[in-house]
């Protein structure tokens, strides 16, 4: 046997596996997530799903509830107060966020500084932009991008100058335009319905399990196919130098 058959079948082996389970269970390197992910029994209220395995601390729970939130300094009602149906969707939001241990498919560095990261395009399933959006069409805002733009002389998010104050619908023409303007493409709409494997649900029932592990799992299975392929396509160039 050539010398460098058992050097390609170990790469072979390992390679993939850790491609694929590195993105799994994990928290983002943010401000606010610990490092690890692990139990957390007292978490608060819209939080509570992910109790058994959190990326966040009581704390955080608690202060993703506030009407303006130490987390980021943030009102929810800079253009008066939100239906209480919209409300509850963006705390959801902030709690999927913050506590969720399977966002690791879909974590990047932060650009363009490159300290710390963010979620791009986690993609959440069809019901779940549509009710969202359905609770708060007739609710206000003044931007389509949360994310940035914000005056924020008064120490809080405040509407910039010339910006109006419009029902959501305006700003947000489709369910789709709320689940992926809002937060700068955090988040992305996706055609999948719930339980079907493949989209993420911002929320869900504690006593029926968390079903955004086997998508995190489905999504992250496709990082070793790459890594194989480009592995395949090199040593197939090197092969006949070796032999």
């Amino acid at each position: 046997m050539a010398w460098w058959w058992p050097f390609l079948l170990e790469l072979l082996t390992v390679m993939p596996t850790w491609a694929g389970d590195e993105l799994l269970n994990i928290c983002m390197n943010a401000k606010h997530h610990k490092r690890v992910p692990g139990p957390e029994d007292k978490l608060y209220e819209e939080c509570i799903p992910w109790k058994d395995n959190a990326c966040c601390t009581l704390t955080t729970s608690w202060e993703a509830h506030l009407d303006v939130s130490p987390l980021y300094n943030f009102s929810l009602f800079h253009c008066g107060l939100l239906m209480p149906g919209c409300r509850k969707h963006f705390i959801q939001a902030i709690c999927f966020y913050e506590c969720s241990p399977n966002l690791g498919p879909w974590i990047q560095p932060v650009a363009p500084s490159g300290q710390g990261e963010r979620v791009v395009n986690a993609p959440l399933c069809q019901e779940d932009c549509e009710e969202w959006w359905e609770d708060c069409h007739l609710s206000y805002t003044c931007k389509s991008n949360w994310r940035g733009g914000w005056d924020w002389s008064q120490g809080k998010n405040r509407c910039p100058k010339g910006a109006q104050c419009l029902p959501f619908s305006h700003y947000f023409p489709t369910p789709a335009d709320l689940c992926e303007k809002t937060w700068s493409n955090s988040f992305k709409a996706s055609p999948e319905r719930r339980n079907s494997g493949r989209c993420l649900q911002k929320w869900f029932e504690p006593a029926q399990g968390n079903p955004n592990v086997a998508v995190a799992r489905l999504f992250a299975s496709s990082a070793p196919s790459w890594e194989l392929s480009c592995t395949l396509m090199v040593c197939s160039v090197f092969l006949p130098f070796l032999s």
